[in-house]
């Protein structure tokens, strides 16, 4: 993984962990939806959007936008679009999400 890349994976982990406070009775769908959703932009920032197509941004936007619960099965289909959903399933299982709860599938 380039520098880039490890720097990219320390701030968003950062960010998705935020303050170590209890979080009465929000359950943990929202909870890891809102961490996933923080680090979003800030991918988006660090990889840019070149090479990531309409209906791969408009799918993950609706994914976030559901409360992470939408099965949008966005298939990484550029060498943009596979590194940012790396990316992002790493952050989000360093948060404590398992890999089943991304939008990254490919059936093909």
């Amino acid at each position: 993984m380039s520098e880039r890349g490890i720097g990219l994976l320390g701030i968003l982990l950062l960010a998705l962990m935020g303050p170590a406070t209890a979080q009465p009775a929000r359950g943990w769908t929202a909870e890891r939806c809102d961490r996933y959703a923080r680090a979003w932009p800030e991918a988006l920032a660090r990889f840019g959007t070149q090479g990531l197509s309409a209906a791969f941004l408009e799918g993950h936007a609706e994914f976030i936008a559901s409360g992470c619960r939408a099965r949008r099965d966005l298939c990484p289909e550029t060498p943009a679009e596979l590194a940012i959903a790396d990316a992002m399933t790493i952050v989000a299982m360093n948060a404590g999400a398992a890999s089943t709860f991304l939008p990254f599938t490919c059936r093909q």
